[in-house]
């Protein structure tokens, strides 16, 4: 999820260059067209599909599209989130509507792919979900932090139910990346980042 760009994207571009068939799953049409058409035009498989993670029936209809189209589910990368635009605030003054939508997005649509993905890899034996934490986790990051404390927690929580039905459940807590999103959250301070994109 997320992956019509930055880290999402390089996720799909690895992973296809890997043999995996990738499922490109975004908002952004234009640009996870774009990724999904680079990846077959590079000698990958990939499709594009609209999908908003903090919606049950978008992913429900994410993950039916992918079985339909390669025959099952082996690999969930849950990577989307709101980042490039988030508004910088207290968690004590920021709007409540913004902020229940931003956590249905960063944290809770990590819960919601897994829900719509997680029986299709139990049907073919098991699989593999990874989670996009983040070092924000452990550090004074406000809302956008606290989301990824939560990643860490729902990690835990559904190993522990999922690992019985042979799917792993893992996160992995990069850094800063130099990505179009971070250069928009941190401006000349990006140039200081490894560069992903």
């Amino acid at each position: 999820t997320g992956a019509a760009q930055g880290i999402g994207e390089a996720y799909a571009r690895a992973l296809a260059a890997e043999g995996a068939h990738v499922v490109v799953a975004d908002l952004n049409e234009h640009s996870g067209q774009r990724v999904a058409k680079e990846i077959e035009a590079a000698g990958g498989t990939a499709m594009f599909v609209r999908c908003d993670v903090s919606d049950a029936d978008s992913a429900i209809a994410m993950a039916e599209a992918t079985v339909a189209a390669y025959g099952g589910i082996d690999l969930l990368v849950n990577n989307a989130a709101i980042y490039g635009d988030m508004q910088f605030d207290l968690l004590i003054t920021v709007d409540w509507d913004y902020y229940r939508k931003f956590m249905s997005v960063n944290m809770d649509g990590a819960l919601v792919v897994t829900r719509a993905v997680f029986p299709h890899m139990q049907q073919r034996g098991g699989g593999a979900i990874v989670n996009q934490s983040s070092t924000a986790a452990w550090l004074y990051s406000g809302f956008y932090g606290l989301a990824k404390v939560g990643i860490n927690g729902l990690t835990q929580q559904l190993a522990h139910e999922l690992g019985g039905m042979n799917i792993r459940v893992n996160a992995i807590a990069p850094g800063p990346v130099d990505t179009a999103a971070t250069r928009t959250q941190a401006g000349q301070a990006a140039h200081d980042i490894v560069r992903t994109s």
